[in-house]
């Protein structure tokens, strides 16, 4: 019942998903790119036979990304690998991390369109990254014969009260899926609570804990740094929603009237709305630019030495973040002042960042409790709270490296997640490794890598 009430809500839904994609389109452009492959039309150079990763966005695709270098590396099997997104964001950093792997995007959860990607890319296994539950797209994996992963699972109260609302279709769903590797024990019980079978969960950790900083990150901190003219009293707010800019801002006022040096780098969740923050903070009264001007500008003029220090900076690109928390010496984690649920810790940790967040962290519960117990989160709520943390961090050095070092410690003590995620993947793909279903021809890896037959999206 509740199965074929989803598919009839999906049809009356397609003008909607059709008028809000357009939309999508016309504030950010990429959204207009690539349409077919939402809806089955997979790009011609697409591996078939493929082990397939699905990391919605830019944060999976980068929790992910270091999981599929490390298996393309092991000698399990001979299957290319292609690694899917439903954003623009998320398809950014496949195609920046995993350059060799096939990539496009994900279909809706049309039928039309879920069986004509698998008719097309023949998967014999599919790795969903997170929560990424779509009765269509398990339901055809289960009738193809499709073994379904669910890793780095994490499932929050709000998500779990919403997937209640339909449990024969939950249960259905995740009936057939092979095995759920959750982030916490929490995650783990509310799949259980769900119906999903006691033997196909268990709580692995969460593999963005085993994230490592590039090799080369503190040569490039410390060139950003000179190019932009900045030295100290510089802090970060990541990942801002509508609303928060705002908020940034009215602490940022506050904090140089104590600190007339102090530097905001502003990071908008969505660059697409750099330019608009920029003008905002302009209108509140600061000097205010775009990083990438600055930068083009430190570029084009070498003649005058180190530029003046900026007020406040813009970051007006994706893939910057992690490069932005080296540059910082405090951190405020965006979408947690607003109920978005906030957005991951750990790469503000890796850097030794004391850490500040709003109540709305719902999505990160678990570890921002780890942080908390480690003494080094600060929770705020107003614009005054937020200054108040900054300030506190940005005028006590000893406090805040003290607090940094406990952030490093609390993400070390909980590493181990993607060796536990590794053994799990190479059984499932030595278990398909052999497996040619439907008169298939040989795999089209092409190349040496199974990430070697990297599919060009197309436009």
């Amino acid at each position: 019942m509740f199965g074929r009430l989803y598919r009839i809500l999906l049809w009356l839904a397609l003008p909607a998903v059709l008028l809000r994609l357009e939309w999508r389109a016309w504030r950010e452009p990429e959204y207009g790119r690539r349409i077919g492959e939402r809806f089955g039309r997979v790009p011609p150079k697409a591996p078939s036979g493929c082990i397939w990763f699905h990391a919605v966005s830019a944060g999976e695709a980068i929790a992910a990304a270091p999981l599929i270098a490390a298996l393309d590396a092991l000698p399990v099997a001979g299957r290319p690998f292609l690694v899917t997104s439903s954003t623009p964001a998320g398809s950014a950093e496949i195609r920046r991390r995993l350059p060799g792997c096939g990539h496009c995007y994900a279909p809706y959860d049309f039928p039309f369109a879920v069986r004509a990607f698998f008719s097309q890319v023949r998967p014999k296994l599919l790795a969903l990254v997170e929560t990424e539950l779509w009765p269509n797209l398990i339901d055809e994996a289960h009738r193809r014969g499709v073994p379904v992963l669910l890793i780095n699972a994490r499932l929050s109260r709000r998500s779990a009260r919403r997937y209640a609302l339909a449990p024969g279709l939950t249960r259905k769903m995740l009936g057939q899926v092979r095995f759920i590797a959750c982030q916490h024990e929490e995650d783990a019980a509310r799949f259980r609570a769900l119906g999903a079978a006691a033997e196909k969960v268990a709580a692995f950790g969460s593999i963005k804990f085993d994230a490592a900083l590039p090799k080369s990150h503190a040569d490039q901190v410390a060139a950003l740094r000179e190019q932009l003219g900045l030295v100290d009293r510089l802090w970060l707010a990541g990942s801002t929603h509508p609303g928060e800019d705002e908020i940034a801002l009215q602490a940022h006022r506050q904090v140089r009237q104590r600190l007339p040096f102090a530097c905001l780098l502003l990071a908008p969740r969505h660059p697409v709305r750099a330019a608009a923050v920029c003008a905002l903070a302009r209108r509140m009264g600061f000097a205010a630019s775009l990083l990438s001007e600055t930068r083009r500008r430190a570029e084009q003029d070498t003649t005058r030495g180190r530029p003046a220090p900026p007020q406040v900076l813009v970051c007006d690109s994706m893939g910057q973040l992690q490069q932005l928390y080296g540059l910082s010496d405090i951190a405020f984690l965006g979408g947690s002042l607003v109920p978005a649920g906030g957005h991951n810790p750990i790469e503000a940790a890796l850097c030794g960042q004391p850490l500040i967040a709003g109540p709305h962290t719902f999505n990160f519960s678990q570890v921002m409790a780890a942080f908390a117990e480690a003494g080094c989160l600060t929770r705020v709520r107003t614009a005054g709270q937020l200054a108040e943390a900054v300030l506190a961090g940005l005028q006590d050095e000893g406090q805040r490296r003290a607090a940094g070092r406990r952030a490093l410690q609390a993400v070390a003590a909980r590493r181990g997640a993607k060796a536990r995620l590794l053994d799990l993947l190479r059984r499932e793909i030595r278990g398909v490794a052999g497996a040619a279903g439907d008169g298939e021809a040989p795999p089209t890896a092409g190349q040496g890598s199974r990430c070697g037959g990297a599919a060009t999206p197309a436009e």
